[in-house]
Parts: C-alpha cells; structure tokens; sequence
C-alpha cells in the first residue's frame, strides 16, 4: 500500500487545508469542492486527510459499516445485533470518473433473482463510503446519470438500487470532496450546491514558496516512508486536535447573534434557499471547536462566509466565483459583532486562533488569505485573435449584448456520444426502445424480452415448480435512447463588414446565448474566428464554457472577411476532433453575413471550402448577422451550400419560430 504524502507537509493553501479539517471535525459541513489551475496540490491535499479521520467502530464482517451502537436495520447484511463492535481507519473511496452506475451503486444478480427469488448484492462505491470519505476527481466531467445517482445518496443518506421489482436500500452517508479544473468545464448547479463548502486554489507566485513545495516533493519521492516519519509528530498533533474539536464540538455556542449575522450575510448576498444558512452556522461553529472555544465569534462567521458563499452566488457558468469582502465587512458589522453574553473571549484560544489550520512546517510561509478567493485571469488573456491587416483598421471589442433563450439545434439522426441533452443517442439511459442480448455484463435487463426467450424452453428444462427456469442465454439487455452531447464549433465573421459595434454587440449577444444552451446541454465548445486575411482558433475545443465566453468578449473586429479560410480552419478543427473523440457529433454554428472578400475568387472559394461540409454530412447552422434595408441572401446561400440552415439573429430566439430543429435535419437529410 502506497504511503500518502502528509497532510501537515502541504505547504501553504491554507483556505484549502482549513476547508478539509472543518469537515474532519464536523461532517455535517456537507464536504468541499476545491476549484483550481493543475498542479496544486488538491488531489494531494485530499488524499492525506483521510490518514487524519479518526477511526470508526463497525459490525464485524458488516459489508456496509454498520455502527455497533445503532445499525440499520434495513442493512442487505442484518439484522445485527447490538455489541461492542471492532475499530478500523476511516475509509477513503474515489469515484472514477469513468465509473460505471453498477460500481457506484452495487450489482443485483439479476439471474439469481428471476430463478430463485434471491436479493444476491455486490456492494458498490456508495457503500464503501459509507462512514468514511467519497473523492471525485474531476467532479466537474462526472456523467449525469452518476451525478443523479450522488445527488440522490447525499439528500437521503441512503442509496437505493431497484431493478424489474427487485430492490435493495443501505445506508451511504459520507463526506463528499471533489476536485475540478474549471478550465475543462463546469459543475451542474444541483451538485454545486450540494458541497457544502468551496475553495479556490491557486500555485503560489512566491519564490520562496515554490522552492519549499519542490523541495519537499524531491523528499517524498526518493523516501516515502523517512519523508512520512519525519513528519509523524505533527500528523499525530493534527490528528488528537481533531479529536479534542470533535469532543469540544457539541458544546459550542451559537448565538442569537452570530445566527443574526449568518442570516444577514445571506440575505444581503441574494443565496437561492436556506442551505447556504445552514452551512455557513454548521461552519462557524465547527470554525469555533477547532480553535478551542465554546463561542462563536464574528471572525468565524466571517471566515465560514467565505467558505460557504462564493459557488452559491453564481447565476450563470460565465459568473465568476468570489465574495465582495467590503459589502460582507459591512454587513457583519451592521448587525453586530458578537453577542450580548459574548465578554471577550481571547480570540485565539488554545491551539492557534481564527480556525487556522496548523503551520505548514518549517518554512514557515503563509498561503492565501481566504478573501483571495475566486482570481481570474484577465479577460482575453492569451485567447485575443492578432490583427491581420488587409482592410479597415481595428476596432475596439464591443460588449455582448443581453443573452436569451435559443431554439433547440439538434444534429440529425442517431448518435451513440457522450451523455449530454442536445440530440438523440443510443445512450444507457433513456427511453426503452428494444432489446438485445447483452455484449457483456448485463445492466439494464428487459424484463419481457428475457421472458419471452425463457418461456419455450420450460419443459425441456424440467420445471416443475412456479419459478421461471432461467439461463444465462435468455437474459436480454434492454436498449434505449436519450440524448447525447455534442462539439458546437462556432466559427465567427469579425471582419470589418461585421463591425458596427450595435451589430456586433447583438452577434456577441446570440453567440453567448448559444454558450449558455450548449452549457446546459452538456456540449463541448470551440471557436473559430476569421478576419483580415487569416482564421484562427481562439479556443480549441472544451468543455469550458466560460473559457469560450472569455475570449468572444474580447473578440476584436475590422479588416476582409477571408471566409473560405475560415471555414478551411473549422474543417481542420472537426476533422482532429473526429480522430480524438469519434464518437461525439458535431454541429458547426456558422456566424456572418455570408459576405467573402479578400485574395483572388474569394466567393467561389468559400462555395468550394462550403461543399466539404456537405460531402461529409457535418450539420451547420448559419446565423444570417446580415442588416440593413437592402439584404443579399448571401447567408442562405451559404447555408446551402453547407447542406444547413440559415436563421437570422430574431429567429434564433426560443419563441420566435417553430420548427427550427426539424428544419435542420430536413435540410441535412435533402443535402444527403
């Protein structure tokens, strides 16, 4: 078994390490979400923890750690009787991203229970978490279905799996911490909520700092176990504070003031329901049992807020996350500080003051202030098109206009990608639609089908009894059709013909819209931009929305508008991603007025580079960007020779045409 590296031994990432140990002594914080650029330590950070946790007592040979003082009474291993139990280290259970629902929930032999009535269970990862910690890396790529699956286990404290009539409940309740780059795309809003607390974390930009984390990496490489040793005196110290908070922690305090601030703090900040209450009063009273007080102060209501409020206040995935600490400072402040028993109480307490987490070690360096939460890089950072020249000068970038809710654009047929909401997919969840006989482990039995193959055969297998006689040979797989996710490729006119800044502001407008819906539906996004004389790739395609809504704010205009280059770059986008994801479908969202200038027979050169996509079925979509009195069609052209559809900027709103989604699969079907 490997030896993790110490928890004590992080350097630095104080908001990070204080998050965790809060929840080490009170789980019912509800877990932490840390967010941040790769390479800092968050795995790390989470894998030590679980060597801190005390140790919990169980039943003996209980699959689903039971506690010997109240077992569940519904346990698939019980009844058990009450008794003194045995002790083991607290578990630690990571989540792959790639998990199937069977691992995560457990298998029921569904041959078992057809033939002989039986409820034969394999427990899964939910109940191997059970008591201890369940860790997700890259929460933020987890499919839908697992994240239905978790969200369901959190809000009941107990999984359930139920398959043609046959189910089996176990108590799950766990401590829920997961990792994302938000680079790679965002978490859906129902599992954000559900982390109790959440913490940015960033690589530190002091020298003195990063010399410290290599230094101490070098040492736990060469030696795992001398590197574990050397810092076994803290790991213990940790681990009895630990102990004490947890004692220490029924005794604290909150009150009628400190629940005044929390309450104050969440209204002035406009949190949607009453969670973010709760959690920020479970943290400040966890906040005081660590420090070693029975009192609840202001600077832990503080400190709690800063924890507990930043994901809660996002509207939409282009939101960054973050608190304004001048509006919290005033609202602590407005509503008192501490309560009216409250006769100062030494701010420090024994063991260190303020909920720190203990010193890092012997650099003595200090991470990040919990207010440095939510530091993003400036907008257009490394995604800014370079001017190509070749016709009218730069402009400014203009400001995306209001976003509103698009109509449905769909890829036509049937598609067998990633799980998503877009178009229509042979997924494992959906709709049932027939049955086959299972390729490999059987997980979604159809029930008739499996009898219907089982019932001529009866006699000849000498049944006797009521029970069906079933062989593995009649189990049929049933196969069904939801939605899958899509690669939305925008390629973007921001030539000089698109750059009246009115206009532009409505293009930006539209495009973010189509950001928002490719967000909810669980796309991949890419953006192409073509002006003056060249395209570029402005964002290479990503799950990350907000990556994409970036760089099209900073989205320059002016010059020719080369829109065969353009397109030739989209077309050398698509064809890379086919050989790197050739399961996924793309939709490529073509926005300009259709005008082609620049270099010699620049329109017979976009209707050549436009009839590529056609040849290879790619559906397209053209957002017809054209103004004015007197209009060319160009757009419409284009979308024709793309073997697409063309909307205008009015019609691509949710309520201002019907049909828009069969108007592209009837263009793509007629093209083909």
């Amino acid at each position: 078994m490997s030896i993790p590296f110490p928890f004590t031994a992080v350097v630095g990432q104080d908001d990070l390490r204080l998050a965790l140990l809060l929840n080490a002594v009170s789980p019912a914080v509800g877990g932490v979400l840390v967010r941040g650029e790769k390479g800092t330590a968050k795995s790390t950070a989470v894998r030590a923890l679980s060597a801190l946790m005390p140790e919990v007592p169980v039943v003996p040979g209980c699959r689903f750690s039971c506690a010997p003082g109240s077992p569940d009474p519904a346990c698939p291993d019980g009844p058990h009787e009450s008794g003194a139990g045995v002790r083991r280290p607290a578990r630690m259970v990571e989540l792959p991203v790639g998990a199937s629902e069977d691992r995560l929930v457990g298998a029921l032999d569904i041959e078992r229970a057809l033939s002989e009535g039986v409820k034969a269970f394999e427990p899964g990862l939910l109940a191997d978490a059970h008591r201890g910690i369940l860790y997700v890396d890259e929460v933020n790529l987890l499919h839908d279905h697992l994240v239905d699956l978790l969200l369901d286990a959190a809000a009941m404290g107990a999984s359930y799996v139920e398959r043609e009539g046959v189910s089996v409940r176990h108590a799950s309740k766990f401590l829920l911490v997961g990792t994302m780059n938000p680079e790679e795309g965002e978490l859906r809003p129902q599992l954000l909520d559900r982390f109790g607390l959440t913490v940015e974390v960033a690589a530190s930009r002091e020298p003195d700092q990063r010399v410290e984390v290599v230094r101490r990496r070098l040492a736990y490489d060469d030696d795992p176990a001398g590197f574990a040793s050397r810092w076994a005196d803290e790991e213990a110290a940790v681990r009895a504070r630990i102990v004490a908070a947890r004692e220490l922690l029924p005794s604290v305090r909150l009150g009628d003031g400190a629940l005044r601030q929390i309450a104050a703090t969440c209204a002035a900040f406009e949190v949607d329901g009453m969670r973010a209450d709760i959690v920020m009063a479970r943290t400040a009273t966890a906040l005081a049992a660590w420090a070693g007080r029975t009192d609840v102060l202001a600077e832990d209501v503080r400190q709690a807020a800063l924890l507990a409020l930043p994901h809660r206040r996002r509207r939409n995935p282009f939101d960054a996350p973050g608190l304004d600490e001048d509006k919290l400072d005033e609202t602590l402040e407005e509503f008192g500080g501490q309560s009216e028993d409250d006769d100062d109480p030494d701010p420090d307490g024994p063991g260190g003051g303020g909920g720190q987490p203990p010193s890092e070690g012997p650099d003595g360096s200090e991470g990040p202030e919990g207010g440095d939460t939510g530091a993003r890089p400036e907008a257009g950072e490394g995604g800014e098109p370079q001017s190509s020249g070749g016709g009218a000068g730069e402009q400014q970038p203009a400001r995306a206009g209001e976003p509103f809710r698009t109509k449905v654009l769909s890829v036509p047929g049937l598609g067998e990608g990633a799980a998503g909401r877009r178009s229509r997919a042979r997924t494992e969840h959906g709709r049932t639609t027939g049955a086959r006989r299972p390729l490999g482990t059987l997980t979604k039995l159809h029930l008739a089908a499996t009898v219907q193959a089982a019932a001529p055969h009866q006699r000849a297998r000498g049944r006797s009894g009521p029970g069906l006689v079933v062989r593995r040979d009649d189990l049929r797989q049933a196969t069904r059709e939801g939605r899958e996710g899509n690669l939305v490729l925008f390629v973007v006119d921001a030539s000089g013909s698109m750059a009246a800044r009115q206009r532009m502001s409505a293009v930006k407008g539209a495009v973010l819209s189509l950001l928002l819906d490719a967000y909810q539906r669980r796309d991949k996004v890419g953006l192409v931009t073509f002006r003056g004389a060249s395209a570029d790739v402005a964002l290479p395609p990503t799950s990350s929305v907000d990556a994409a809504a970036v760089r099209l704010e900073s989205l320059p205009t002016g010059g020719r508008t080369p829109l065969a280059t353009g397109l030739l770059k989209a077309h050398d986008v698509l064809r890379v991603e086919r050989l790197r994801d050739p399961a996924r479908r793309a939709l490529m969202v073509v926005v300009t007025d259709g005008r082609a200038t620049g270099g010699p027979e620049p329109v017979a050169l976009a209707s050549r580079a436009a009839r590529l996509f056609a040849a290879e079925q790619i559906a397209s979509v053209v957002v017809d960007c054209e103004a004015g009195p007197v209009r060319l069609g160009l757009a419409g052209q284009l979308a024709g020779e793309l073997g697409g559809t063309a909307v205008t900027l009015d019609e691509l709103r949710a309520d201002s045409i019907a049909g828009l989604v069969k108007e592209v699969q009837g263009n793509s079907r007629r093209a083909a």
